[in-house]
Parts: C-alpha cells; sequence; structure tokens
C-alpha cells in the first residue's frame, strides 16, 4: 500500500478540501505557496504514463482537472495558479501514486516553483 492510499482509506489524517467517488484533495504538509493542494485519483495509478495506459484513466484524468478548477474557484485563485505533475524519480516524483500539486495563492514567476 503506497501513502496516499493510506490517506484516500483515512488510516492516515490529512486536511481534505474536495473529495468525491473518484478524487481527493488535500493540502500539502510542506506548501511552498499559501494554496498547495495535492489531487489524487482515488483509485491507485503509479504516473501519468500508468494513467494513459489503463482503460479508465481518461475517467480519472478528467476527475482530477474537474476537482482542480472546483478546488481553484474554492480557494479563490482567479487570477491563476500552478498545476504541476512530477514524474518518475528524475522527474521529482516521491510518492510513486498519481497526483497534482495546485499551487497558487502569491504572484508565481516563470521558474518552475
Amino acid at each position: 500500500m503506497c501513502l496516499f492510499c493510506d490517506i484516500i482509506e483515512g488510516k492516515i489524517p490529512s486536511n481534505k478540501v474536495y473529495e468525491d467517488e473518484n478524487v481527493l484533495c488535500f493540502r500539502d504538509i510542506n506548501p511552498v505557496a499559501p494554496t498547495h493542494v495535492l489531487v489524487v485519483p482515488k483509485k491507485h495509478f503509479d504516473n501519468i504514463i500508468d494513467i494513459s495506459a489503463k482503460d479508465d484513466g481518461a475517467k480519472y484524468l478528467d476527475a482530477c482537472a474537474k476537482a482542480i478548477a472546483t478546488v481553484a474557484k474554492a480557494e479563490g485563485l482567479g487570477t491563476g495558479f500552478r498545476v504541476i505533475n512530477n514524474c518518475g524519480e528524475d522527474g521529482g516524483q516521491t510518492v510513486n501514486h498519481l497526483h497534482f500539486h495546485l499551487i497558487g495563492g502569491l504572484k508565481l514567476t516563470e521558474k518552475i516553483i
């Protein structure tokens, strides 16, 4: 079992900001901005390549996109935000469960974060 699967199952507490049948969104424990929310599909996919190869992957990607829009609006990020997906060790992925970082609440520069 992975860390995010344990959070999804409620074995590890999280600061939830949004949840539906396909996605859980919760605040990052080490935020890089005033708003730093992790958007995680409830079904385990290792990464973006893995979800793209699965028959039901599009359903979960769509659910993540809708959750990102919902949370961004709820967090008052109408003037802009960033969505980041790290894929693989060299891409900076530290938890092998597909997730997106929704970052905002300040003026971001052209730098990665």
